[in-house]
């Protein structure tokens, strides 16, 4: 089983920057659709970014950048910047994994463990 690696997460300043880093061993990243989503307390998962089978870049967030990793192929990140307490949740990345209500659907793609991101005030 295929099991995706997020790593960044942690505590961050209000105003600051996090970078997510999804390492997706075994799997081909080329024309896969790959994204990154987050989820609450008693909220719905929402997508943040996604890349798209053509390499089309679709960010939901105007402040976050989603990207390839230039020196890994089989990784991809997440940029997300101007932090506030509203961005505190759990984040996860997949490959083809869709757009779920409840993150992770495992049914569907291939995901990661989730990981906290606290913004402090």
């Amino acid at each position: 089983e295929v099991r995706l690696t997020l790593t960044g997460g942690g505590s961050v300043q209000f105003g600051g920057s996090l970078r997510l880093s999804c390492k997706c061993p075994g799997l081909t990243l080329n024309g896969a659709e790959l994204a990154f989503y987050r989820q609450s307390p008693g909220k719905k998962c929402d997508m943040i970014s996604r890349i798209l089978e053509d390499g089309t870049i679709s960010d939901m967030e105007g402040r976050a950048r989603i990207g390839r990793d230039g020196s890994a192929a089989d990784t991809f990140n997440l940029q997300l910047s101007a932090l506030t307490p509203a961005d505190t949740a759990e984040y996860f990345c997949s490959v083809e994994g869709g757009w779920p209500d409840v993150c992770p659907r495992l049914e569907t793609g291939y995901w990661s463990q989730g990981t906290q991101v606290t913004v402090s005030p």
